[in-house]
């Protein structure tokens, strides 16, 4: 492959993995409305919403980070840990 093509390829991912992340940020949004609502109109007790809203935050932020805060290993990075020659097969 040409370094044209497999630009291409990468960005056509970034693109992908955006997408899914706001897929999953409307979908997180929207369901746990819904849910908040249904505590509302069921009495306002204890506020159970609290465990989907904080799990799927958690796993949202996590989606989040690989999205858009980890950086993609590079041909340097690989020299770099090649270098370290540490033994580990």
């Amino acid at each position: 492959m040409d370094d044209e093509s497999t630009a291409r390829e990468s960005a056509i991912r970034r693109l992908k993995a955006k997408k899914g992340l706001q897929a999953n940020l409307v979908s997180y949004v929207v369901i746990n409305a819904f849910l908040v609502a249904i505590w509302a109109v069921s009495g306002r007790g204890y506020f159970w919403p609290i465990w989907v809203i904080l799990g799927w935050g958690i796993g949202l932020a996590m989606h989040a980070w690989s999205v858009y805060g980890a950086r993609p290993i590079t041909e340097d990075d690989i020299q770099r840990e090649m270098g370290r020659g540490d033994g580990i097969a």
